[in-house]
């Protein structure tokens, strides 16, 4: 992707400089590095599947509004010699946010069920589509919790 995005910005600038004048050739210029960073952090790394408890699910934020949510995972999660008294013993937690409406009107009525969860990783996040880098976009299953 980043082979394509190099290739337009020396296309695009060879045009925009015989045709269009040198001020929207500078004009270029100086955008292209916020669009780079930009479009790093949007793009996509990876996708994959979680599994665990609902545990919260909500609405957030000042001037986006975006679904958060977090699962609690199976399991226990410390160090090499974590133990009952160890202060970092914990569940493993999932993070993440939402950009389909619909998945989450579907989310926000599974607090406390057993879901799974297809995510899309991201290697950052941007603020108009959520908080986490982790972006779900479909609900494998449901269960109840037992």
């Amino acid at each position: 992707m980043m082979i394509f995005t190099s290739i337009y910005g020396v296309v695009d600038g060879y045009f925009v400089s015989n045709f269009a004048g040198k001020e929207p050739f500078a004009a270029v210029n100086l955008i292209m590095p916020f669009i780079m960073v930009v479009s790093t952090i949007g793009f996509m790394f990876g996708d994959g599947v979680k599994a665990g408890e609902l545990n919260q699910f909500t609405l957030k934020g000042y001037v986006f509004k975006t679904y958060e949510g977090r699962l609690i995972q199976a399991g226990f999660r410390g160090g090499v010699n974590a133990g009952a008294t160890d202060s970092n013993l914990g569940s493993y937690v999932f993070d993440f946010s939402v950009e389909n409406s619909a998945v989450a009107d579907s989310l926000m009525r599974m607090s406390g069920k057993t879901i799974e969860v297809h995510y899309k990783e991201y290697l950052g996040a941007l603020p108009w589509r959520g908080m986490q880098k982790h972006v779900v976009d479909r609900i494998l299953s449901v269960k109840e919790t037992p």
